[in-house]
């Protein structure tokens, strides 16, 4: 069985060994016989939705790639960033590219629980109270400016979520599957703003930002290449079938019990780390595995790399880090710990 990793790693007698700094050296057996199979045939159509929705949302494949892992990972994303640089829109090509129902929420102050999960309506010509379907009941749902609306609001999402279920007035409605959420906020401090519980956060698999485009991508987009035509460029790559199946796929691919190490160091050094007053929790090491799997998925191996851990930690963990007093404030300096935990971190280099 021949398995090719990278430029950057070579096979050594059917095994990869790693040089660790400040670690014995050892090696992870790759061999057929001692390792699972899982099918691969799938993940070109995953490659296939990055390039549609790529098509309309110019110059962010980084934005574009992580988000399609987290939704295999089957998680719910955060967008962060200024107003107006496409967050919407790439939220909306995700779900044309793979025929999910979505609804969009423009949160506001005055946007109510009952709007988001549903309500029980009074017929009088039956004398029963019928349920009201609420915005969350789609396989992707767009909340936009959700750091916007009232604590109170923003809890309602926490169930639904987490379990993939919402309660309204003693009875429990299941969403369809899969579902997720991909929200976006604008940076704490804008006007009308406010900064969203932990809990809720932590329920977010990872936090991205798009950031401004460059001089060549903003004259496309002035140009009308992008979000002017989106209705007409997005076309349907896969459905809701097929995405379970790739969920399923990148859910299985193979984690050695070194890399799960590494894992749990990167954790353990952010509830250790000065300058941090509440590091990253068991959902977010979770998060992590997962993350790393997708990624390696995309990218059509079997098996999960030291370098897919570190391309998604910042990521999945800053949002959920909770910076002390004598720390900087804001989600840029919570990524700047998070590159600090992994120059700290000794990480398994290929040899």
């Amino acid at each position: 069985m021949v398995i090719i990793i990278s430029e950057s790693q070579r096979l050594f007698q059917g095994k990869i060994v790693f040089d660790v700094e400040g670690y014995p050296l050892y090696t992870i057996n790759i061999e057929k016989k001692q390792r699972k199979e899982y099918p691969m045939k799938n993940y070109e159509k995953a490659i296939a939705v990055i390039n549609e929705v790529k098509k309309v949302v110019v110059g962010k494949e980084e934005c574009i790639v992580k988000t399609m892992c987290a939704l295999l990972a089957g998680g719910h994303v955060l967008l962060e960033d200024i107003p107006g640089v496409g967050k919407t829109t790439m939220a909306k090509a995700f779900a044309r590219s793979m025929q999910l129902t979505s609804n969009r929420m423009q949160f506001t102050p005055d946007v109510m629980p009952s709007d988001i999960v549903g309500f029980k309506l009074y017929r009088p010509n039956t004398q029963t109270f019928e349920y009201q379907n609420g915005a969350v009941l789609c396989n992707l749902f767009l909340g936009d400016e959700i750091n916007r609306t009232s604590p109170r609001t923003q809890s309602a999402l926490l169930e639904v979520m987490e379990e993939g279920r919402v309660s309204v007035e003693g009875e429990e409605i299941v969403i369809p599957k899969p579902f997720f959420v991909i929200a976006t906020q604008n940076p704490y401090g804008s006007a009308g703003t406010q900064r969203m519980p932990e809990s809720q956060l932590d329920r977010f698999m990872v936090c991205l930002t798009m950031g401004y485009p460059d001089l060549e991508e903003e004259i496309a987009i002035v140009k009308g290449k992008c979000h002017s035509v989106m209705a007409e460029e997005i076309t349907q790559v896969i459905d809701r079938d097929e995405l379970l199946t790739l969920m399923e796929e990148a859910g299985n691919l193979y984690i050695d019990d070194k890399v799960y190490g590494y894992i749990g160091r990167l954790t353990q050094q952010t509830r250790m780390m000065d300058g941090i007053e509440l590091g990253l929790s068991p959902r977010g090491t979770i998060a992590v595995a997962k993350m790393a799997q997708a990624l390696a998925y995309v990218t059509g191996r079997q098996y999960v790399t030291p370098d897919d851990v570190k391309t998604v930690f910042t990521d999945v963990a800053a949002h959920r880090l909770r910076l002390s007093a004598t720390s900087q404030e804001g989600y840029a300096a919570a990524r700047s710990m998070c590159e600090a935990v992994l120059k700290m971190t000794p990480a398994p280099s290929v040899l």
